[in-house]
């Protein structure tokens, strides 16, 4: 928000409990929960734009039908409202995959809001690098936690990862591009890795021996989100859903928003030693870049 403010908009931050958030300066805070009608539907009045950044993982294994009921009790809030644009961050990962019950949950989010008065913009992304990201805080305590990891096949599987400083550049940049409006397009950074190689550097750039990994095809992405339980903190409601996901590719396939919307992508180091903030490595200890494996796929 702190961006938008620069880029010279006006902010409103809808929350549910405005004693828990510490806003920004000059951004409007209003209450309210998107899961209850007739709570938050003034914080839309005069809206011009409506950033749509929701998700219920962590309320527990329900949280694809509160998603769809806050999808739907938004996007006709926003119509009654007159809200013009609506700017929402999706997931990667092609349906022809089979996409996992979060990615499925994400692309549902993006085609009920899609249905409505409103212009959608939808931008989608794989695993954001930064602070309060659930998927970079898996890699950190996998990496920090575990000398060896048995993992599934899934270890294997591609993804682009992203530094959360590109997100927001690409957030803010889509909403003062009229080219963007009611389209949908995909956002990475500048490598594209294999999980492995993801918790490896990860662990590296934390100062610490990197882990090995031994992948195994009898232990299941389910079976994995239990042990991933059992050596991290991250809440089981939310660490289920993210494993079960890593069996799809998430690598960006269409180009288009680094014409509309030009971001400098942050390397995936320096994206990595900004996430890790005073837990980063002096940059002399944590070693040189190590090369991708052979099986290892890069952007061309």
């Amino acid at each position: 928000m702190p961006a938008l403010v620069e880029a010279g908009h006006e902010v409103v931050a809808l929350v549910r409990d405005p004693d828990r958030y510490e806003a920004p300066p000059d951004v409007t805070v209003r209450s309210g929960d998107l899961l209850e009608p007739g709570s938050f539907e003034g914080a839309l009045e005069g809206v011009d734009a409506a950033y749509y950044l929701v998700h219920s993982m962590h309320a527990g294994p329900d949280y694809a039908e509160r998603d769809r009921r806050a999808a739907h009790n938004f996007a006709k809030a926003a119509d009654a409202r007159g809200v013009d644009r609506v700017i929402y961050l999706g997931g990667l990962g092609e349906e022809r995959d089979r996409l996992s019950e979060h990615l499925q949950s994400r692309r549902e989010v993006e085609y009920i809001l899609a249905n409505h008065e409103f212009d959608l913009t939808t931008l989608r992304a794989a695993v954001v690098i930064g602070e309060g990201s659930a998927s970079f805080e898996v890699v950190r305590q996998l990496g920090k936690r575990l000398p060896l990891m048995i993992t599934p096949k899934w270890v294997r599987t591609p993804c682009q990862p992203i530094a959360i400083d590109d997100v927001i550049a690409y957030l803010v940049g889509v909403l003062d591009s009229e080219a963007t409006r009611d389209d949908t397009f995909e956002i990475g950074g500048p490598e594209v890795l294999t999980y492995e190689a993801l918790i490896r550097r990860t662990a590296r750039l934390a100062g610490r021996r990197e882990p090995y990994v031994l992948p195994v095809p009898v232990l299941t992405p389910k079976l994995s989100a239990y042990w991933l339980g059992l050596v991290t903190e991250v809440p089981t409601s939310v660490a289920h859903p993210l494993i079960l996901g890593l069996k799809n590719p998430v690598v960006v396939t269409d180009h288009r928003i680094e014409e509309l919307v030009p971001v400098e992508p942050t390397p995936f180091e320096e994206a990595v030693r900004r996430a890790l903030g005073e837990d980063a490595a002096p940059v002399e200890s944590a070693g040189p870049g190590e090369s991708a494996p052979e099986d290892q796929p890069k952007v061309s």
